[in-house]
């Protein structure tokens, strides 16, 4: 092996390992920005069990990508579940912009997080 191979390998476990110390803690619910361009915004979200994703809403149609398989009810401020999505490991759903004025939270009923990608178009045109 080259030793710019083996410093290469070094390096990147170092910001490794320095990005897990100080990124996000495991069981915290989160979104990671993943990519970003005129047409569409990508993150990934992580919703632990019993730590939703705080109220928040879409403006824009989004198709939302299952890494890990699992269930999310959707509610509202007062915890009404509006929505229930079954996630299956690989699949993708399609998911309509938000209704103007509304907000919901991503609750994760399950035992272990769900992981997902969220792919959400910019420039879309609101539905007549």
């Amino acid at each position: 092996m080259s030793m710019k191979w083996i410093t290469s390998v070094g390096v990147m476990a170092t910001v490794f390992a320095a990005g897990v110390a100080v990124g996000q803690q495991a069981g915290t619910s989160r979104r990671e920005p993943q990519f970003e361009n005129s047409e569409v915004q990508v993150w990934k979200s992580i919703v632990s069990p019993g730590k939703p994703l705080g109220l928040h809403r879409h403006d824009h149609g989004r198709a939302l990508v299952s890494l890990n398989g699992g269930t999310l009810n959707v509610v509202d401020g007062s915890g009404k579940v509006l929505d229930v999505y079954k996630l299956e490991a690989g699949k993708a759903i399609w998911l309509e912009a938000d209704k103007a004025g509304t907000q919901h939270a991503d609750v994760n009923p399950g035992k272990t997080d769900v992981e997902v990608i969220v792919v959400q178009l910019k420039n879309d045109k609101p539905k007549m």
